[in-house]
């Protein structure tokens, strides 16, 4: 917008109108810069223009029931001699519905550089002592306190209200208190970075499905261990990053600098080709959240200390402003499929029964709701009543596209539950598959990959064995090689999707993928196609 001074009634309510479709389109957000005209000419304007104008967006704001932070100001060059600025404004508003932006970041690194510490600081609000205290939080089990390595997947939330302050823990807050309080709330993925810990760390990837990640670098270590695979695994899955590097305050101005290089050239080689965007001031935080959401090949790069709080701020500013990858026409047509939710997690809670935790990848689902799980070993779906659904720890009642919560299924066996299971509506009748073929490139391999050879497959929240059964045109593959490859699953079918990314590994040997066809087991027919098998069948 160029000025907003004095509208008449009329274009008022036309601007309302424009800022509502606006927030909408935006999730519930939207940057308004003023002083710059149309075609992007940074034009600028004197103080008291620039006062009205900010004066007539609040007023607009108030209509919408939005709030107005001001991102930065700055001073722009044009033929006067009254100083003229630009102004650019964040407008956010607590959504109609009561469901927040909710971001979810996968947060990887190589191990001790740092991450928990981290998470640790961002959502209790009070700095680390360089001994570990902030992270003692985030550990969910006994050994990962005593070792001091993440070896499990835990979630933390850190919240921002419709201002744009930090809504987290520090005030003695729970998490219910958390949620009611934000306008946009970003969920941490805190993944391990312990090379034991590898599968962990590929199931959280695939199948919480990540918005960003957050990839963290020890200042003193440089690269080391497994960041260039955390790299690589983010890169494979198409999830975009940045990089924060930790810290600062153990070394010398020198030794940062080396670091900040190292990564700059591992970014520029032909393989990545990302454009490394170094963040020093607010201006730098405000620019690359922007960049960053409209061009997936810039990565921010943030230098860091949990200890002394240096630069912290720079990345609060950054998570406060990065706008959500979809934006709402994509979620209504996500939640106009039927439902589908991905089971990732499975607990028993007491006087609750079994819960399950995972993902809603398309559809709506209510409280009530009758669903059917599977497949189970044989094949089948059973049947099940959603009695009650928890979203970040408070109570909800709906459940949308994209969205994670966990489900309460009441006295359901737990035993008949595992992870990769999906629970979808009945009317879907899911295919499910035993033998599925993938076009795949080999990573790495010692030797040459041929029939036979054993790998665990992770897709989406699936990860079981599977052996390789055909090689299409191709005896063998070595390391680089593409082919399209049919496997088969060793022990019980799986549903999966055409299309769906796909990681292997074995030992050394690692690929990527995509499903490309399926060989699909119906589940009406009971009795001789299943005894036999679909892969007799299709030969």
């Amino acid at each position: 917008q160029l000025k907003l001074v004095n509208p008449s009634q009329y274009r008022f309510e036309h601007l309302v109108t424009q800022m509502k479709w606006r927030l909408q389109e935006g999730r519930g957000e939207a940057v308004y810069q003023i002083g710059v005209e149309d075609n992007g000419l940074l034009v600028g304007l004197s103080e008291e223009e620039m006062r009205a104008s900010l004066k007539t967006l609040r007023r607009m704001a108030e209509k919408v029931g939005a709030d107005i932070t001001v991102l930065r100001e700055r001073e722009v060059d044009y033929d006067s001699d009254v100083p003229r600025k630009i102004t650019e404004v964040l407008v956010r508003k607590v959504p109609d519905n009561q469901q927040f932006l909710d971001l979810r970041v996968a947060v990887l690194g190589n191990v001790d550089s740092g991450k928990s510490t981290l998470l640790g600081v961002l959502t209790q609000g009070e700095l680390d002592n360089g001994r570990g205290r902030a992270r003692l939080n985030l550990f969910r089990h006994l050994h990962e306190i005593q070792s001091g390595r993440t070896s499990s997947i835990s979630f933390e939330i850190l919240g921002f209200n419709s201002k744009g302050e930090v809504v987290n823990y520090s005030d003695s807050r729970t998490a219910e208190e958390i949620c009611e309080s934000s306008s946009k709330m970003i969920t941490f993925i805190d993944l391990a970075g312990h090379h034991k810990y590898l599968k962990t760390t590929i199931f959280g990837l695939t199948s919480y499905c990540p918005d960003f990640a957050m990839l963290v670098v020890s200042a003193n270590t440089g690269i080391a261990g497994t960041t260039r695979e955390h790299l690589g695994l983010a890169m494979a899955l198409k999830v975009p990053f940045f990089i924060v590097i930790s810290k600062v305050d153990l070394c010398s101005k020198a030794t940062v600098e080396r670091t900040v290089k190292q990564l700059e050239r591992i970014l520029k080689q032909p393989g990545c080709n990302k454009l490394p965007l170094l963040v020093n001031s607010d201006d730098d935080a405000v620019t690359a959240a922007q960049q960053f959401a409209q061009s997936p090949n810039i990565t921010p790069i943030f230098t860091l200390s949990s200890v002394s709080g240096e630069n912290l701020d720079l990345l609060k500013v950054f998570l406060n402003i990065l706008p959500p990858l979809t934006n709402s026409k994509e979620q209504e047509e996500l939640m106009q499929q039927l439902t589908e939710f991905q089971v990732d997690e499975i607990y028993t809670v007491p006087e609750v029964g079994t819960v399950v935790g995972g993902t809603l990848s398309s559809g709506i689902c209510r409280e009530g709701e009758n669903l059917v799980v599977g497949p189970t070993d044989d094949g089948k779906f059973l049947q099940l009543k959603v009695c009650s659904i928890q979203r970040n720890r408070s109570a909800c009642r709906v459940l949308r596209a994209g969205q994670a919560a966990t489900l309460a299924l009441g006295p359901f066996d737990r035993s008949l539950l595992r992870k990769g299971m999906v629970m979808v509506s009945p009317e879907m009748n899911p295919t499910i598959c035993s033998v599925f073929e993938a076009e795949i490139v080999l990573l790495f391999h010692a030797t040459t990959f041929r029939k036979g050879f054993q790998v665990t497959v992770h897709v989406g929240n699936v990860r079981q064995t599977a052996i390789v059964e055909k090689i299409h045109g191709k005896d063998k593959l070595r390391t680089g090689e593409k082919a399209v490859v049919r496997f088969r699953f060793i022990k019980h079918p799986e549903y999966l999707k055409i299309g769906a990314k796909l990681l292997f590994r074995e030992g050394v040997t690692k690929g990527i993928g995509h499903v490309t066809d399926l060989q699909a087991i119906t589940t009406k027919e009971n009795g001789l196609e299943e005894s036999l098998g679909p892969g007799q069948l299709s030969f």
